[in-house]
């Protein structure tokens, strides 16, 4: 079986919830609890933390070191430089692009997105499940071959291409072969069901859920979680207020591939 590189963005310094990804859940941190999610994926090859050279960011090499993970110290804003830096290190020729605010990703889902573009190898460049995104927010998965990573590397120069990595590939369709993998016909859930992690309120929600799972089926799955909210749906007001919020909305006017969530995000904002 055929296996990828995948890259685990993942920093100390985050704005709106410092220190995020070394939160405990469970008795560990949630960094650790997501590489456990990680790892199971059947196409799982080498996977790598990806973070800064800033000093802010040496607890996450400790902690790489202390567990035994592959590590990647690069470019503190240039993502898109550090995901390369990283794939032309490891000699990849496959690379999935995974952020560190997912610590609820189903390994069912990674699969999904890999085993597509890997049964269309001559068909992508590039796969991915959010274009349009359908999955509850927070199982992101993208993954490309080294060429496109390459090529969006040397031609991207605006600054969102450069600090999300894959913009520049997605944006050009003509220049890049692009697939997507959507969950069911007619079912979203993309941003009714916010799984990720980028405020207080997200984590107090991924610990519940954890705290309720965790004890009892620790490799828990989407259906589980989706099971659980509808068995305890006070669960889900608890980071309600942040529904919708990406990192898209800061640049509507600049992305011409995202009219699918612009249409969906005011719906969600008018209630």
């Amino acid at each position: 079986m055929k296996k990828a590189l995948i890259l685990i963005q993942a920093r100390m310094s985050s704005t709106r919830l410092p220190k995020k990804v070394m939160l405990p859940v469970c008795g560990k941190p949630l960094l650790y609890q997501m590489y456990e999610r990680v790892i199971r994926s059947q196409y799982a090859g080498q996977v790598v933390i990806i973070t800064s050279n800033r000093k802010e960011d040496d607890p996450i090499e400790s902690f790489c070191v202390h567990e035994g993970i592959l590590f990647y110290r690069g470019h503190p804003t240039d993502l898109l430089d550090r995901h390369y830096k990283a794939a032309k290190k490891f000699r990849a020729k496959h690379v999935v692009k995974i952020p560190s605010d997912c610590p609820l990703i189903d390994p069912r889902i990674i699969d999904k997105v890999i085993g597509a573009y890997l049964d269309g190898a001559e068909q992508y460049d590039y796969v991915s499940n959010l274009h349009p995104a359908s999955y509850p927010d927070g199982n992101d998965v993208e993954i490309m071959n080294f060429e496109a990573l390459e090529k969006a590397w040397i031609c991207a120069n605006k600054n969102y291409e450069r600090e999300h990595t894959t913009p520049f590939i997605w944006e050009n369709p003509n220049l890049f072969k692009i697939g997507n993998v959507t969950w069911f016909p007619n079912l979203d859930y993309s941003l009714s069901h916010r799984w990720t992690l980028d405020y207080e309120e997200d984590y107090l929600l991924i610990r519940a859920i954890y705290q309720e799972l965790y004890p009892h089926k620790p490799n828990f799955r989407m259906d589980d979680i989706l099971e659980l909210l509808e068995r305890k749906p006070h669960l889900k007001k608890i980071n309600a207020i942040h529904l919708g919020k990406s990192w898209y909305t800061n640049h509507l006017n600049e992305l011409n591939s995202i009219n699918d969530y612009k249409t969906k995000y005011v719906q969600i904002l008018n209630g």
